[in-house]
């Protein structure tokens, strides 16, 4: 396999290199989704409580979002390339742990190698991604985010096709493919170095441009803090549906686990579609309309959908999941604009705080569910959304010409 390596022009977009880190985000989240993927087996084989399976995710997502922004500012002062490959390879080792865990405990072991992995590759991937970006930065974010949301979205027919039928031996598919992974990864490295030296020679560092308007530092941090609330209610809600619904369904629907984890698949392969079509609209339209239409237009959906009939559950679930997901690129792009000196920080902010909320959600919701009940867990969960509405106070961005 060879990766031709492109020379970069100012405001010239490097196709290869988007599509490139985009197949590696895909690969890498495809590994973090082995876990949601064996919850079913897990509580049906090992008689773990839904706060067990809570606390398996939060070990997984909090490792990765407490270490992503540090991440982010130590390579902001120091990019370092090839911690690429070397993220990839403590994930290949987590899931190679993972496949032949003989308890809970080493179970937790095996997702801090793989939350370590995460935590490396992401803020690192981004800054790829803003590389070759040129003056499509929506779209190459859209294109890097799209690939990681697809890895996630394969979790329910990993569960479904691999682990229920085959048990933990059937994740071994993927190591095939984080092997392919590293590989390409140490290409993109060759390439980012490149990047690296070629601004040093010409000392001129590449620099996000911003479409925001000039901002004052306490500006600044009420626009984060107001990103933050969204991507913290967002994250709750899409870990209850991808991690613990498919529980709702085979309760309240009484569905097969496996006919169940089509439906997530369907929720989150939609928030796929979202996030491509999100990244390049708001290169048309401007990032903060996007925010609001992702807000907005979901809310009524999702405190609707506890109560529907089976067949008007898939439809709910295709929509929430495509409008949800629609801004998820674009906040990462925002938090960047809102700083243009910290890509990687900001990269890692966002991210990463996603997958912290989506661990704290995680424990919160199992707890919930053991408590009170799953549906009447559903229907608490199904007001978090509101909260997102805080979106109509961002800044407000300039649309991009040319």
């Amino acid at each position: 396999m060879t990766i031709a390596i492109p020379m970069t022009k100012p405001n010239n977009p490097v196709y290869p290199m988007m599509i490139a880190i985009g197949v590696c985000h895909l690969i890498n989240d495809t590994m973090q989704s082995v876990i949601p993927a064996m919850f079913p087996l897990l509580e049906r084989d090992m008689g773990l409580t839904y706060t067990q399976l809570g606390f398996i995710s939060f070990v997984l997502n909090m490792f990765a979002s407490v270490l992503q922004p540090v991440v982010g500012a130590v390579t902001d002062k120091k990019p370092m390339p090839f911690a690429l490959p070397l993220g990839m390879v403590s994930s290949f080792i987590g899931i190679a742990m993972l496949i032949f865990a003989p308890n809970y405990w080493m179970i937790l072991i095996a997702v801090l190698f793989l939350g370590l992995g995460s935590a490396v590759f992401h803020p690192e991937g981004s800054r790829v991604s803003f590389m070759s970006a040129g003056n499509k930065r929506g779209l190459a974010q859209s294109i890097y985010q799209v690939g990681g949301n697809s890895g996630q979205a394969l979790a329910p027919l990993i569960s479904a096709f691999l682990i229920l039928p085959f048990g933990m031996y059937g994740a071994s598919i993927v190591l095939v493919f984080t092997a392919i992974g590293i590989f390409m990864l140490t290409k993109i490295a060759v390439w980012y170095r490149g990047q690296l030296e070629e601004e040093k020679l010409s000392n001129v560092k590449k620099r996000l441009i911003s479409s925001l308007a000039p901002l004052t530092k306490k500006q600044v941090g009420i626009a984060l803090s107001l990103l933050l609330i969204i991507i913290f209610a967002r994250s709750f809600y899409t870990t209850n549906i991808t991690n613990f619904y498919v529980f709702y369904l085979t309760d309240h629907y009484h569905l097969p686990i496996e006919t169940g984890q089509l439906f997530i698949f369907l929720f989150m392969a939609f928030g796929v579609v979202g996030t491509f079509f999100g990244g390049s609209l708001s290169d048309r339209i401007g990032r903060k309309n996007v925010i609001l239409l992702s807000v907005v237009a979901p809310i009524p959906l999702c405190l609707a959908l506890p109560y529907v009939p089976l067949w008007l559950v898939v439809v709910l679930l295709i929509v929430i999941g495509s409008l949800l997901m629609i801004s998820f690129s674009v906040m990462v792009v925002y938090a960047q604009e809102l700083v243009p000196s910290k890509i990687g920080t900001m990269a890692g902010l966002t991210v990463g705080l996603a997958f912290g909320m989506g661990a704290i959600g995680s424990v919160a919701i199992g707890t919930l569910m053991d408590k009170i009940g799953i549906e009447t867990t559903m229907i608490v969960i199904s007001f978090l959304p509101i909260l997102m509405l805080v979106a109509f106070a961002l800044p407000k961005d300039q649309v991009a010409r040319g």
